[in-house]
């Protein structure tokens, strides 16, 4: 439908982009019922080329979110069920010996699921370290090594890793400077009643998405460098990073609850996070112009899993969603200067 969507000025490509963002929804609306943010923040973090960690009770739709989305945008997808022993090999591949036309054994590499445009790391919690680090490796690589082969990901490559928020004994929590590689945390909520009633009435339903897709790989791709691309007005990115130092114990503009609250607040990479999730919320809204809003409307998915909370704020039940808002609120929006407005 939009193959004209990276021609033109940059208004245009933003305002192409704008009406396959609402034909994306449009169509995930045929099988998933609410869950706009969840869908949103995906997005963000495909066109940002950043990872999610998604956590969620059992049954509210993350396979069905990840897949269909992923059939929207012509993009190979793979789950992957993470169990306790589960390896590595069975995630990148391994090499096998086999026979070659002349009679002679050779290895050769069979590749894993890894090797698709959209993961989804079912329970990523529930795998010990070592094939944790497979994965992450990967992440951060986009390539995998085997036998001292290297064998690139082919891109656009977004993984997406699971947890469920209960039933913890026998897992494998990923630790700080693993959960750091993840740009977003994406928390998917029980619906709302009337939102329930219409999952429970398609349950049976035969309803599908469009089989062409509405944006194709290539696309995406092009998509991701206009993303990199949008300029951010100072004050924007002042106001980003003084979030993300907000959150810092040691920083002393950080208001007095973060040092009773918090251990250790947001690196720099929140920051940069931050204005890259603004920009791609900008051009998913039809705009060029990244906004303070923006910064606030994606603080929390990429602050929720960079804090660490005290023993003072557990003890007074004090989440790290409430820390959050109460940075938001006490961090004031810069005033633009007369050459940005």
């Amino acid at each position: 439908m939009n193959e004209n969507i990276l021609e033109g000025t940059a208004g245009q490509r933003v305002a192409e982009l704008k009406r396959a963002y609402d034909e994306i929804m449009a169509e995930m609306a045929k099988v998933i019922v609410g869950q706009k943010d969840v869908i949103e923040q995906v997005l963000i973090g495909l066109l940002c080329r950043g990872h999610c960690l998604i956590e969620g009770m059992p049954g509210l739709a993350k396979t069905s979110i990840i897949r269909t989305l992923a059939r929207l945008l012509d993009l190979k997808f793979q789950r992957i069920q993470f169990t306790p022993d589960l390896m590595p090999a069975d995630i990148v591949g391994t090499e096998i010996i086999e026979q070659d036309p002349s009679g002679q054994r050779v290895f050769r590499f069979v590749m894993g699921p890894i090797f698709a445009n959209v993961i989804l790391a079912d329970e990523i919690n529930r795998t010990p370290p070592k094939t944790q680090a497979a994965l992450l490796e990967s992440m951060q690589e986009l390539h995998v090594t085997a036998a001292g082969n290297t064998y690139p990901l082919d891109p656009p490559f977004l993984v997406l890793g699971t947890q469920n928020p209960i039933d913890q004994e026998g897992t494998y929590p990923l630790p700080e400077a693993q959960l750091d590689r993840f740009m977003l945390k994406i928390l998917i909520d029980y619906p709302t009643k009337d939102d329930e009633i219409k999952i429970a009435e398609a349950f049976m339903s035969d309803e599908k998405v469009a089989d062409k897709p509405i944006l194709t790989r290539q696309q995406i791709m092009d998509l991701q460098q206009i993303v990199r691309h949008v300029i951010v007005a100072r004050h924007v990115s002042t106001y980003a990073v003084s979030i993300a130092r907000a959150t810092r114990p040691p920083d002393a503009e950080s208001p007095e609850f973060i040092r009773r609250w918090l251990n250790w607040g947001a690196s720099p990479r929140a920051s940069q996070f931050m204005l890259a999730a603004g920009r791609a919320r900008a051009i998913l809204d039809g705009r060029l112009n990244v906004s303070c809003e923006d910064i606030r409307s994606v603080a929390s998915p990429i602050l929720r899993h960079r804090l660490g909370t005290s023993f003072t704020a557990e003890s007074e039940d004090v989440s790290v969603e409430t820390i959050i808002s109460k940075v938001i609120e006490a961090v004031p929006e810069p005033i633009p200067r007369r050459s940005e407005t």
